[in-house]
Protein backbone atom coordinates (compact mmCIF):
# COMPACT_ATOMS: atom_id res chain seq x y z
CA UNK A 1 0.00 0.00 0.00
CA UNK A 2 1.33 3.44 -0.95
CA UNK A 3 2.15 6.06 1.67
CA UNK A 4 0.52 9.47 1.89
CA UNK A 5 -2.36 11.15 3.73
CA UNK A 6 -5.03 9.49 1.58
CA UNK A 7 -3.62 6.03 2.31
CA UNK A 8 -3.50 6.22 6.13
CA UNK A 9 -5.92 4.09 8.17
CA UNK A 10 -7.94 4.77 11.33
CA UNK A 11 -5.65 5.14 14.34
CA UNK A 12 -2.58 6.18 12.31
CA UNK A 13 -0.76 9.28 13.49
CA UNK A 14 0.31 12.00 11.07
CA UNK A 15 2.94 14.72 11.26
CA UNK A 16 3.97 16.68 8.21
CA UNK A 17 3.11 19.28 5.61
CA UNK A 18 -0.17 19.40 3.67
CA UNK A 19 -1.71 21.76 1.13
CA UNK A 20 -5.12 23.33 1.84
CA UNK A 21 -7.27 22.52 -1.18
CA UNK A 22 -10.32 24.27 0.19
CA UNK A 23 -11.46 25.90 3.45
CA UNK A 24 -15.11 26.39 4.42
CA UNK A 25 -16.43 28.28 7.44
CA UNK A 26 -19.12 26.75 9.64
CA UNK A 27 -20.83 27.22 12.99
CA UNK A 28 -21.63 24.52 15.55
CA UNK A 29 -25.12 24.12 17.06
CA UNK A 30 -23.98 26.14 20.08
CA UNK A 31 -22.69 29.00 17.89
CA UNK A 32 -18.94 28.28 17.90
CA UNK A 33 -17.03 28.83 14.63
CA UNK A 34 -15.11 26.01 12.95
CA UNK A 35 -13.35 25.40 9.63
CA UNK A 36 -13.75 22.40 7.33
CA UNK A 37 -10.39 21.93 5.61
CA UNK A 38 -9.80 19.73 2.58
CA UNK A 39 -6.11 18.86 2.83
CA UNK A 40 -3.96 17.13 0.24
CA UNK A 41 -0.60 15.72 -0.67
CA UNK A 42 0.47 13.73 -3.75
CA UNK A 43 -1.56 10.69 -2.64
CA UNK A 44 -4.92 12.50 -2.56
CA UNK A 45 -7.00 14.44 -0.05
CA UNK A 46 -8.63 14.10 3.35
CA UNK A 47 -11.18 16.19 5.24
CA UNK A 48 -10.36 17.79 8.59
CA UNK A 49 -12.25 19.97 11.08
CA UNK A 50 -10.58 22.79 12.99
CA UNK A 51 -12.83 23.45 16.00
CA UNK A 52 -12.95 26.80 17.81
CA UNK A 53 -11.43 28.54 14.79
CA UNK A 54 -10.27 32.10 15.46
CA UNK A 55 -10.60 35.09 13.13
CA UNK A 56 -6.87 34.71 12.48
CA UNK A 57 -7.41 31.06 11.47
CA UNK A 58 -10.17 32.10 9.05
CA UNK A 59 -7.89 34.70 7.45
CA UNK A 60 -4.76 32.52 7.22
CA UNK A 61 -6.08 29.01 6.52
CA UNK A 62 -7.27 29.43 2.95
CA UNK A 63 -6.90 27.53 -0.34
CA UNK A 64 -3.35 26.94 -1.66
CA UNK A 65 -1.70 27.61 1.72
CA UNK A 66 0.78 25.00 2.96
CA UNK A 67 0.44 24.01 6.62
CA UNK A 68 2.33 21.83 9.08
CA UNK A 69 -0.06 19.52 10.93
CA UNK A 70 0.07 16.88 13.64
CA UNK A 71 -2.92 14.69 14.24
CA UNK A 72 -4.43 11.24 13.90
CA UNK A 73 -6.90 9.52 11.58
CA UNK A 74 -10.43 8.81 12.74
CA UNK A 75 -13.63 8.02 10.84
CA UNK A 76 -16.87 9.93 10.38
CA UNK A 77 -19.82 8.56 8.41
CA UNK A 78 -17.65 5.89 6.81
CA UNK A 79 -14.93 8.29 5.62
CA UNK A 80 -11.51 8.95 7.07
CA UNK A 81 -10.89 12.35 8.69
CA UNK A 82 -7.75 13.93 10.09
CA UNK A 83 -8.21 15.01 13.72
CA UNK A 84 -5.90 18.01 14.22
CA UNK A 85 -3.70 18.24 17.32
CA UNK A 86 -1.58 21.19 16.15
CA UNK A 87 -1.46 23.35 13.04
CA UNK A 88 0.71 26.19 11.71
CA UNK A 89 1.42 27.88 8.40
CA UNK A 90 4.60 26.78 6.62
CA UNK A 91 7.61 29.09 6.69
CA UNK A 92 10.29 29.82 4.12
CA UNK A 93 12.80 27.77 6.11
CA UNK A 94 10.57 24.67 5.72
CA UNK A 95 11.54 24.62 2.00
CA UNK A 96 8.21 23.27 0.74
CA UNK A 97 6.29 24.44 -2.33
CA UNK A 98 2.80 23.95 -3.73
CA UNK A 99 3.97 21.62 -6.54
CA UNK A 100 5.18 19.14 -3.88
CA UNK A 101 1.56 18.39 -2.95
CA UNK A 102 -0.02 17.94 -6.38
CA UNK A 103 -0.46 14.36 -7.57
CA UNK A 104 1.13 13.60 -10.94
CA UNK A 105 0.31 11.12 -13.70
CA UNK A 106 2.56 8.02 -13.65
CA UNK A 107 3.87 8.94 -17.12
CA UNK A 108 5.90 12.13 -17.68
CA UNK A 109 4.46 14.94 -19.80
CA UNK A 110 7.25 14.64 -22.42
CA UNK A 111 6.39 10.98 -23.03
CA UNK A 112 2.67 11.80 -23.08
CA UNK A 113 3.36 14.48 -25.70
CA UNK A 114 5.28 11.98 -27.85
CA UNK A 115 2.47 9.41 -27.64
CA UNK A 116 -0.10 12.03 -28.66
CA UNK A 117 2.05 12.96 -31.67
CA UNK A 118 2.34 9.26 -32.62
CA UNK A 119 -1.45 8.89 -32.56
CA UNK A 120 -1.90 11.94 -34.81
CA UNK A 121 0.68 10.52 -37.26
CA UNK A 122 -1.41 7.32 -37.49
CA UNK A 123 -4.41 9.32 -38.73
CA UNK A 124 -4.98 9.33 -42.51
CA UNK A 125 -8.13 11.46 -42.88
CA UNK A 126 -6.80 14.97 -43.71
CA UNK A 127 -9.79 16.88 -42.26
CA UNK A 128 -9.78 15.06 -38.93
CA UNK A 129 -6.01 15.16 -38.67
CA UNK A 130 -5.86 18.92 -39.35
CA UNK A 131 -8.56 19.65 -36.75
CA UNK A 132 -6.81 17.55 -34.10
CA UNK A 133 -3.41 19.09 -34.93
CA UNK A 134 -5.00 22.53 -34.64
CA UNK A 135 -6.22 21.85 -31.09
CA UNK A 136 -3.03 20.15 -29.92
CA UNK A 137 -1.09 23.19 -31.13
CA UNK A 138 -3.60 25.67 -29.63
CA UNK A 139 -3.50 24.03 -26.17
CA UNK A 140 -0.01 22.47 -26.30
CA UNK A 141 0.99 23.76 -22.84
CA UNK A 142 -2.28 23.23 -20.94
CA UNK A 143 -2.99 19.86 -22.54
CA UNK A 144 0.11 18.31 -20.97
CA UNK A 145 -0.33 19.71 -17.43
CA UNK A 146 -4.11 19.85 -16.78
CA UNK A 147 -6.01 17.25 -14.74
CA UNK A 148 -8.97 15.42 -16.33
CA UNK A 149 -11.28 16.23 -13.39
CA UNK A 150 -11.57 18.22 -10.17
CA UNK A 151 -11.92 14.89 -8.33
CA UNK A 152 -12.68 11.21 -9.06
CA UNK A 153 -10.68 10.04 -12.09
CA UNK A 154 -7.32 11.36 -13.38
CA UNK A 155 -7.48 14.33 -10.95
CA UNK A 156 -3.70 14.86 -11.06
CA UNK A 157 -1.23 17.02 -12.97
CA UNK A 158 -1.04 15.73 -16.58
CA UNK A 159 -4.15 13.63 -15.84
CA UNK A 160 -5.91 14.87 -18.97
CA UNK A 161 -3.12 13.80 -21.34
CA UNK A 162 -2.66 10.51 -19.45
CA UNK A 163 -6.41 9.77 -19.78
CA UNK A 164 -6.31 10.54 -23.52
CA UNK A 165 -3.17 8.46 -24.16
CA UNK A 166 -4.59 5.50 -22.18
CA UNK A 167 -7.82 5.66 -24.20
CA UNK A 168 -5.86 5.77 -27.47
CA UNK A 169 -4.09 2.58 -26.35
CA UNK A 170 -7.44 0.83 -25.81
CA UNK A 171 -8.74 2.12 -29.17
CA UNK A 172 -5.65 0.84 -30.99
CA UNK A 173 -6.21 -2.68 -29.59
CA UNK A 174 -9.94 -2.62 -30.37
CA UNK A 175 -9.26 -1.56 -33.96
CA UNK A 176 -7.18 -4.71 -34.40
CA UNK A 177 -10.12 -6.80 -33.13
CA UNK A 178 -12.76 -4.84 -35.07
CA UNK A 179 -11.13 -3.48 -38.28
CA UNK A 180 -14.44 -1.90 -39.41
CA UNK A 181 -13.93 0.84 -36.79
CA UNK A 182 -13.01 4.20 -38.33
CA UNK A 183 -9.79 4.62 -36.36
CA UNK A 184 -9.23 8.25 -37.44
CA UNK A 185 -12.69 9.29 -36.23
CA UNK A 186 -12.30 7.38 -32.96
CA UNK A 187 -8.81 8.84 -32.34
CA UNK A 188 -10.08 12.37 -33.06
CA UNK A 189 -12.99 11.89 -30.62
CA UNK A 190 -10.68 10.53 -27.93
CA UNK A 191 -8.07 13.29 -28.23
CA UNK A 192 -10.67 16.07 -28.25
CA UNK A 193 -13.46 14.71 -26.00
CA UNK A 194 -12.18 16.32 -22.76
CA UNK A 195 -10.06 19.23 -24.06
CA UNK A 196 -12.95 21.55 -23.11
CA UNK A 197 -11.92 20.87 -19.51
CA UNK A 198 -9.02 23.27 -20.05
CA UNK A 199 -11.67 26.01 -19.95
CA UNK A 200 -14.03 24.17 -17.58
CA UNK A 201 -11.46 23.72 -14.79
CA UNK A 202 -9.38 26.35 -13.01
CA UNK A 203 -6.01 24.58 -13.25
CA UNK A 204 -3.83 22.00 -11.54
CA UNK A 205 -3.78 23.32 -7.96
CA UNK A 206 -6.99 23.43 -5.87
CA UNK A 207 -8.93 22.52 -9.02
CA UNK A 208 -12.42 24.05 -9.15
CA UNK A 209 -14.94 24.82 -11.89
CA UNK A 210 -14.69 28.13 -13.73
CA UNK A 211 -17.78 30.25 -14.41
CA UNK A 212 -17.72 29.04 -18.04
CA UNK A 213 -17.37 25.49 -16.77
CA UNK A 214 -20.35 25.80 -14.43
CA UNK A 215 -22.63 27.51 -16.95
CA UNK A 216 -21.66 25.69 -20.17
CA UNK A 217 -19.58 22.59 -19.34
CA UNK A 218 -16.74 21.01 -21.32
CA UNK A 219 -19.02 19.30 -23.85
CA UNK A 220 -20.72 22.52 -25.03
CA UNK A 221 -17.40 24.40 -24.94
CA UNK A 222 -15.73 21.82 -27.21
CA UNK A 223 -18.58 21.52 -29.72
CA UNK A 224 -18.39 25.31 -30.25
CA UNK A 225 -14.59 25.22 -30.49
CA UNK A 226 -14.68 22.48 -33.17
CA UNK A 227 -17.03 24.65 -35.25
CA UNK A 228 -14.63 27.61 -34.89
CA UNK A 229 -11.56 25.51 -35.74
CA UNK A 230 -13.29 24.00 -38.80
CA UNK A 231 -14.17 27.49 -40.05
CA UNK A 232 -10.61 28.66 -39.49
CA UNK A 233 -9.32 25.67 -41.49
CA UNK A 234 -12.07 26.17 -44.13
CA UNK A 235 -13.45 22.64 -43.70
CA UNK A 236 -16.74 23.60 -42.00
CA UNK A 237 -18.84 21.94 -44.74
CA UNK A 238 -17.21 18.52 -44.35
CA UNK A 239 -19.31 15.70 -42.84
CA UNK A 240 -16.36 14.77 -40.60
CA UNK A 241 -16.88 17.99 -38.63
CA UNK A 242 -20.54 17.22 -37.88
CA UNK A 243 -19.79 13.62 -36.89
CA UNK A 244 -16.87 14.70 -34.69
CA UNK A 245 -19.15 17.19 -32.92
CA UNK A 246 -21.62 14.35 -32.36
CA UNK A 247 -18.87 12.22 -30.76
CA UNK A 248 -18.15 15.04 -28.31
CA UNK A 249 -21.85 15.69 -27.59
CA UNK A 250 -22.60 12.02 -26.90
CA UNK A 251 -19.48 10.79 -25.09
CA UNK A 252 -21.17 10.75 -21.66
CA UNK A 253 -23.72 8.32 -23.11
CA UNK A 254 -26.99 9.57 -21.60
CA UNK A 255 -28.78 12.84 -20.85
CA UNK A 256 -28.69 12.12 -17.09
CA UNK A 257 -24.90 11.72 -17.33
CA UNK A 258 -24.51 15.06 -19.12
CA UNK A 259 -24.75 14.22 -22.83
CA UNK A 260 -27.33 16.21 -24.85
CA UNK A 261 -27.47 13.32 -27.36
CA UNK A 262 -26.99 9.55 -26.99
CA UNK A 263 -24.37 7.95 -29.28
CA UNK A 264 -25.81 7.42 -32.77
CA UNK A 265 -22.60 6.55 -34.64
CA UNK A 266 -20.63 3.35 -33.99
CA UNK A 267 -17.44 5.23 -33.05
CA UNK A 268 -19.47 7.47 -30.71
CA UNK A 269 -20.71 4.40 -28.81
CA UNK A 270 -17.16 3.07 -28.62
CA UNK A 271 -15.76 6.42 -27.44
CA UNK A 272 -18.30 6.42 -24.60
CA UNK A 273 -17.40 2.86 -23.56
CA UNK A 274 -13.62 3.42 -23.70
CA UNK A 275 -14.03 6.62 -21.65
CA UNK A 276 -16.03 4.69 -19.03
CA UNK A 277 -13.49 1.86 -18.87
CA UNK A 278 -10.50 4.17 -18.43
CA UNK A 279 -12.22 6.44 -15.87
CA UNK A 280 -13.50 3.51 -13.78
CA UNK A 281 -10.20 1.60 -13.82
CA UNK A 282 -8.38 4.76 -12.69
CA UNK A 283 -10.84 5.35 -9.83
CA UNK A 284 -10.64 1.72 -8.72
CA UNK A 285 -6.83 1.62 -8.84
CA UNK A 286 -6.72 4.78 -6.70
CA UNK A 287 -9.18 3.40 -4.13
CA UNK A 288 -7.65 -0.11 -3.98
CA UNK A 289 -4.16 1.37 -3.46
CA UNK A 290 -5.43 2.65 -0.09
CA UNK A 291 -6.45 -0.75 1.32
CA UNK A 292 -4.71 -4.00 2.22
CA UNK A 293 -5.50 -7.36 0.54
CA UNK A 294 -8.60 -8.83 2.18
CA UNK A 295 -10.16 -5.40 2.83
CA UNK A 296 -12.90 -3.34 1.18
CA UNK A 297 -12.46 0.19 -0.14
CA UNK A 298 -14.59 3.04 1.19
CA UNK A 299 -17.84 3.59 -0.70
CA UNK A 300 -17.13 5.22 -4.06
CA UNK A 301 -19.79 7.78 -4.94
CA UNK A 302 -18.90 7.77 -8.65
CA UNK A 303 -19.24 3.96 -8.73
CA UNK A 304 -22.89 3.85 -7.57
CA UNK A 305 -21.71 4.16 -3.95
CA UNK A 306 -20.24 0.63 -4.02
CA UNK A 307 -17.33 -0.66 -1.94
CA UNK A 308 -14.82 -2.88 -3.76
CA UNK A 309 -12.97 -5.86 -2.29
CA UNK A 310 -9.21 -6.35 -2.77
CA UNK A 311 -8.55 -10.11 -3.15
CA UNK A 312 -5.75 -11.56 -1.03
CA UNK A 313 -4.39 -13.82 -3.83
CA UNK A 314 -2.34 -12.82 -6.87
Amino acid sequence: MKKGIANLTVGDKFEGFLLINDATKGTTSNGKPFLTLMLRDESGEIESKLWDATKEDEENLVGEQIIHVTGDINQFRGKNQLRIHSIRLSQETDQVQVSDFVGKAPVGKEELGEKLTEAIFEMKNPTLQRIVRGFVKKYQHELLIYPAAAKNHHDVASGLAYHIVSMVGVARQLHELYPSINKDLLYAGIILHDIGKIKELSGVVSTTYTLEGKLLGHITIMVEEIAEMAKELQVEDKEEVLILQHLILSHHGKAEWGSPKPPMVKEAELLHLIDLIDAKMNMLDKALDKVQPGEFTERLFAMDNRSFYKPSFE
